[in-house]
């Protein structure tokens, strides 16, 4: 199946400073490429003949370059999708250029499929992402900003769900887990361009929780006072101490005491938490709430990616 695709942009700024950003793509400098709302681009070595990498599970690699004014790459094999995705900045004047990307190839296998259900309503999402970019920079507009559409918003809401998982408590940082009743930490990957103030984090999972959390957070308010137990005051979730890339939070109780380190490393987030208990009534508590904790604090770390993903969270610092 022939797929040929193709946006445009006019922009009312000179070729040469499009073909500046254009130039910076997929290094350490882009502003062009919309990350992190989407899959950022990666290249192995700076942008050359022969440069490989590519976003999400798209793999290419540099096959034509004209500094400033194109950049094609060809499409590697294993998705079904064969050819080129190609930049070009065209000038229209001294004060005027156009933007243009088009992707001309074939589609093969279930990807032929694929295209039509999915990858096209993606990839239309995230070029028009670009080229809102692309303005921004120049200082242009866009005068209407690119809107996903609800089919976009389900498809990147089932397909792009952050993955947490189980990671052993970090060592040497804030949180000492040493004697504690108990202790577990939570990672989840991050890419090029969320934020790196743990603190931001650190509000975004514990100040921003999802629905289903702040019922059970509700339900454990009515609860605690028939066991005894005093109800949350919200500063179980303060700041106690920042350190190098991460800050401690917690708030001791009657019936535990409860610290939890955020941690903002290069690629990932992790979340880790100690618990010291107190007589019965801690043992009685934890008893219960050790078996929510963990879907818990997956689903806080999930919304919170998420989230920051889609520009909703503080932005990066």
């Amino acid at each position: 199946m022939r797929v040929r695709n193709v946006h445009v942009r006019e922009i009312a700024a000179p070729a040469e400073a499009a073909g500046a950003l254009l130039a910076d793509l997929g290094g350490p400098r882009d502003v062009l490429w919309p990350s992190p709302q989407w899959a950022a681009i990666e290249l192995d070595q700076p942008l050359r003949i022969g440069s490989g990498g590519g976003h999400g599970p798209i793999r290419y690699h540099v096959t034509d370059l004209v500094p400033g004014r194109r950049i094609g790459f060809t499409v590697e094999p294993g998705i079904g999708l064969r050819g080129t995705h190609t930049f070009t900045v065209e000038p229209l004047g001294p004060q005027r250029c156009l933007l243009r990307h088009e992707i001309d190839g074939h589609a093969t296998g279930a990807m032929r499929l694929h295209w039509v259900l999915v990858v096209r309503w993606l990839h239309d999402a995230v070029v028009e992402d670009l080229l809102d970019r692309a303005e921004r920079a120049l200082g242009t507009g866009p005068g209407r900003a690119n809107r996903w559409s609800p089919w976009v918003r389900l498809v990147r809401g089932l397909s792009e769900r952050p993955v947490v998982r189980a990671v052993p408590v970090p060592v040497g940082g804030l949180l000492d887990p040493a004697g504690a009743d108990a202790a577990d930490a939570f990672a989840v990957d991050l890419q090029r361009g969320l934020p790196v103030d743990p603190q931001r984090w650190a509000d975004a999972v514990f100040r921003d929780p999802p629905p289903v959390v702040l019922a059970l957070l509700g339900l454990r308010q009515l609860l605690v006072g028939l066991a005894g137990i005093e109800r949350g005051t919200g500063a179980e979730f303060d700041t106690c101490e920042r350190g190098d890339g991460e800050v401690l939070l917690g708030a001791d109780a009657g019936h535990l005491d409860f610290r939890c380190v955020v941690r903002r490393e290069p690629d990932r987030l992790v979340v880790a938490t100690g618990v010291w208990l107190h007589g019965f009534r801690g043992r009685l508590y934890w008893a219960v709430v050790r078996r929510f904790h963990p879907p818990v604090v997956r689903a806080m770390l999930r919304r919170a990616v998420r989230r920051a993903r889609v520009g909703d969270a503080v932005p990066a610092g």
